[in-house]
């Protein structure tokens, strides 16, 4: 204060000049402080700012000015030290001036113990008669009852010529302003301007600097000249004090410690004239213990000694102190660099920025805290471990693997890119201590590794993931330093252990999965899982099983090659193989669906009315096949088949996650020793990659086709089943049974529609389209096969004909479903044939019979097609022969009986009267068949066309039809 120059004031009179200024204004809020700022009444705030700030109460404060205002008043000029200013109060102030005889005991001593410190040590030859007299002033009795107040003048006198003639001597080092007290009582200086540095933080709020800090510290700086402080000293304590406040958070107020580098900084940069500054702090000895023995240090050496000393005790466990604190880690690593690696005296003129440099000193710092970090960490993983194999029932080397990876992994993540400012190779040094710890205790392991079971997958596995992490870690410090790989970086036999283990382990799930495929299908009953997911549970299941098979494959997390993705893709092949073959191994002959063909026979218009005899008869079939067509029903059929599309959407995503699940291993595990992509790597990964792909065309696509060629084969057979079977009485057997406009397919349509619509409910909408397709193409051939096949019950007229067109179109406006169904396109390209048979009865007889004629040639020369189920064309001679039998005209009955001797539709034997031989031309009513017979029984029929109709006549004998 007295070296302020502000005007020293009560707190009355301010009181007093603060309502003259109440209403001094229309001023801006920024001129007002600005004004502020400056004026006397902005210091005095800062003033009692302090005083608040170093408790002290407004009683002795008000006490403490007036006397220092009366000593001012008196005072001579010359230089005021601290032991001037003790003497002061102590002359001014009474007992009467302290609210309690404690206060002013305590007070007094203060000042007593603060002469001592002055005088006492540094005054060998009056040392015993400033202690006589200091211990006249502590003592309360003899000071204030027993002394007069004329004795504690002289008392007060005698230590005054002591502190004057101390004050007087030059100062040691020729510094400006210095004086003998700079150094003979530094101790007590330093920690007094220590305390007035505490007073910036708040009282009521731990680490947060006040407001006013920047106006208290350039108030404080008027104390340097009375303290002995420099700048560079002000930067060091002050750099101490904060980094004091940092720790007492708890490390918390991160910003304190920016603070303190800050002003570590500032030492560090600090410009020196000469070297008188330097021996001045040489003289500042402190002590501090270290190696079980007491060291001597100048102040700046202790102060960033005792900050580096707590910088390494958190930096050489690292790991677990800033494990989520890696934004604190920096500046502790900076701190601790800066405080710990200089001789900040003799090399005073050091640029801070050079501690960014990766010296020596620096270096070797770094690669103590990442030992002794890494050895503290693995240790406590170790423990972690075994604590945890029994409680998790895991293998201790599985936890310690895990451990250490996430160690690893933190390392390169966090703490690396930081400590390679200072050292580029610890990541080089984590990676090696990391890799020989955990090498040490998997050695014994894999000696004894016989069999994949669990405990060696999981071992292998995280042991491997462990070696990809410290390899990449290693890698790291090479880029930093761009060198080549080293590749002394041994690395553990996982690979050549496991290769021959995880084929084992690939093999032994493929009896496992056949297992569990035939199990769940025994158990499938074929209903839909539900409304969505229309498809059986059993492929679900085994689907999942393969998944899940597959996901442990990959999980293994080794090294693999084609050869165990071929072993993988082949056992899932084999069990969707054996899963597809036994779903459709439950399907019977499709043949079995169809009527047994009626006997060739020919029209008679009598008899028709009444059939006598071998109606037509279905193929025998034994009850086990009739069983098994009775649970074959259309809506377990339609599972079946959405089974399939099942089958064929998941081999697409299992494909898909096999190739992603592949690539992603093959990249994981790609040699990360190679830092380039030579030539020859380029091609044996485009090798490789073409063989990848031509395993999954010979497995899943293989099984994928199979399953669209049992969605075919299985469409079909449900369209024949359909017509053939579910509607053989309604259809087959109904359909123009005795007369065409007394059985129409209207009747039959009903059935057709709502059978339609069952199956489009069940069937998935992917495949919907191809279902319907095979029930409109087996709907084709029940109605040729009533055409054609009907048997002795039909037989149609020329005026049938336009009705039997007319049910054909219902037939087909039926599967269109006006847009909704088939495309009109695929329906009208199916019925294309089957018009042109329908065609066929609108012919005359003698058209026929020529068109007969010379489909009989064909058939003599071997041209003709094979006479199998479904297999006709138009001009097919059996096709002509069946249109001819089933053509309700006499001259076509008459040709078959003639040529063929075929009974006619009301019996198959001949009636008495009847020569089945041979028959007349004259019972032709046309000339023009009846000179097509008579040419046939001339020579001048050609041999090959007799030869001709025999071969025909005899085929027919051979099959039964006549």
């Amino acid at each position: 204060m007295l070296y302020s120059g502000v005007q020293i004031q009560s707190t009355e009179a301010r009181k007093r000049e603060k309502g003259s200024r109440f209403l001094t204004g229309l001023k801006s809020k920024r001129e007002k402080r600005h004004v502020e700022s400056q004026s006397p009444e902005r210091a005095l705030k800062v003033l009692d700012t302090v005083r608040v700030q170093m408790q002290i109460s407004e009683a002795a404060d008000t006490l403490i000015r007036r006397r220092l205002t009366q000593y001012e008043m008196v005072k001579s000029g010359g230089r005021i030290d601290i032991p001037q200013l003790s003497l002061a109060l102590l002359t001014g102030i009474l007992r009467s001036d302290f609210p309690s005889p404690k206060s002013y005991l305590n007070w007094k001593n203060r000042q007593a113990n603060v002469l001592q410190e002055f005088l006492a040590s540094n005054h060998t030859k009056t040392e015993k008669q400033v202690g006589v007299l200091l211990t006249k002033i502590r003592t309360l009795e003899e000071w204030d009852i027993k002394l007069s107040p004329s004795e504690r003048s002289d008392v007060l006198l005698s230590l005054r010529q002591i502190v004057l003639s101390s004050s007087s001597k030059p100062g040691r080092f020729g510094m400006e302003g210095e004086t003998y007290y700079w150094t003979a009582g530094y101790y007590l200086h330093i920690r007094l301007y220590e305390k007035l540095l505490c007073g910036l933080f708040d009282i009521l709020e731990d680490g947060q600097l006040i407001e006013e800090s920047e106006e208290v510290l350039k108030l404080l700086k008027l104390t340097w000249p009375m303290l002995g402080i420099t700048e560079r000293l002000h930067h060091a304590l002050f750099s101490w004090v904060l980094f004091q406040q940092f720790v007492a958070t708890h490390a918390e107020e991160s910003a304190l410690l920016d603070y303190a580098i800050c002003e570590v900084e500032k030492v560090l940069s600090a410009e020196v004239c000469d070297d008188r500054e330097v021996a001045y702090i040489k003289t500042m000895m402190c002590f501090a213990a270290g190696n079980e023995r007491e060291i001597r240090l100048n102040l700046l050496q202790s102060i960033f000694m005792s900050i580096s000393s707590w910088c390494d005790s958190k930096l050489q466990d690292y790991h677990r102190v800033f494990a989520q604190k890696s934004s604190l880690f920096v500046r502790v690593m900076t701190m601790g660099l800066s405080a710990g690696t200089r001789d900040f005296v003799s090399h005073v003129n050091i640029k801070i920025a050079e501690l960014f440099l990766p010296d020596e000193s620096a270096a070797e710092k770094i690669k103590t805290c990442v030992k002794k970090s890494l050895d503290a960490v693995c240790l406590a993983a170790t423990h972690h471990a075994v604590v945890g194999s029994s409680k998790d029932n895991m293998h201790p080397l599985v936890i310690l693997a895990n451990e250490l990876r996430l160690i690893a992994e933190k390392d390169l993540s966090i703490f690396t890119p930081i400590i390679l400012r200072w050292c580029p190779e610890c990541a080089m040094v984590s990676a090696r201590i990391l890799h020989q710890f955990y090498g040490e205790r998997l050695k014994p392991f894999l000696k004894e590794v016989t069999t994949p079971s669990e405990d060696v997958r999981k071992v292998l596995s995280a042991a491997y993931s462990l070696e990809r992490c410290l390899t990449q870690l290693y890698s790291s410090a090479c880029k930093e330093n761009n060198s080549n790989y080293c590749q002394d970086f041994e690395r553990y036999p996982i690979a050549e252990i496991s290769k021959s283990l995880l084929l084992e382990w690939v093999v032994a799930q493929n009896d496992r999965i056949l297992e569990w495929t035939g199990r769940t299908f025994d158990l499938e009953e074929w209903e839909p899982l539900s409304s969505q997911k229309k498809h059986a549970a059993s492929a679900v299941e085994v689907f999942r099983i393969i998944e899940e098979t597959v996901d442990q494959f990959f999980e293994w997390h080794l090294p693999v090659d084609i050869t165990h993705l071929q072993a993988l893709l082949s056992i899932i092949f084999h069990s969707l193989d054996a899963y597809l073959t036994k779903v459709y191994s439950q399907l019977v002959d499709q043949q079995n669906l169809y009527p047994s063909t009626p006997p060739l026979t020919r029209y008679k218009d009598a008899t028709f009315p009444m059939v006598k005899k071998k109606v037509v008869e279905s193929s025998v079939i034994n009850d086990v096949i009739y069983n098994q067509l009775d649970d074959l029903t259309t809506s377990k059929l339609c599972i079946r088949l959405n089974t399939y599309r099942y089958i064929q959407k998941q081999i697409a995503l299992l494909e898909d996650g096999i190739r992603k699940s592949w690539e992603a291993a093959i990249l994981l595990h790609m040699d990360r020793y190679s830092t380039e992509e030579t030539r020859e790597t380029l091609e044996t990964t485009n090798v490789d990659n073409e063989a990848v792909s031509e395993l999954f065309v010979a497995t899943l696509d293989c099984i994928s086709d199979s399953a669209s060629q049992a969605i075919r084969k299985t469409s079909d057979f449900l369209g024949a089943k359909i017509v053939f079977w579910d509607m053989r009485d309604s259809f087959l057997y109904h359909l123009y049974h005795d007369n065409v406009e007394g059985n129409r397919m209207e009747g039959i349509l009903p059935e057709f529609d709502r059978v339609l619509n069952n199956v489009s409910s069940l069937i998935d909408a992917t495949i919907r389209d191809l279902v319907v397709s095979s029930i409109w193409k087996a709907s084709l051939e029940g109605f040729m096969w009533v055409l054609l096949d009907g048997g002795p019950s039909r037989a149609f007229s020329n005026t049938d004909i336009p009705m039997i067109e007319e049910d054909f179109n219902m037939l087909k406006e039926l599967f269109v479903a006006e847009g909704e169904g088939l495309p009109r396109s695929s329906v009208e390209q199916e019925a294309k044939f089957y018009h042109q048979i329908m065609s066929l009865f609108s012919l005359k007889t003698e058209s026929l019979v020529q068109m007969l004629m010379a489909s009989s040639e064909h058939i003599s020369a071997g041209l003709s097609r094979s006479n199998k189920h479904r297999q006709r064309y138009v001009g097919d001679a059996h096709t002509i022969i069946r249109v001819l039998c089933h053509k309700k005209d006499k001259e076509a009955s008459k040709f078959l009986k003639m040529h063929y001797r075929l009974p006619p539709s009301s019996e198959y034997s001949e009636s008495p009267g009847e020569n089945s031989g041979s028959i007349s031309s004259s019972s032709f009513s046309s000339p023009y068949v009846t000179d097509l017979l008579k040419k046939s029984a001339s020579i001048r029929w050609s041999e090959k066309g007799q030869n001709s109709f025999r071969s025909f006549r005899k085929k027919l004998q051979e099959v039964g039809w006549s």
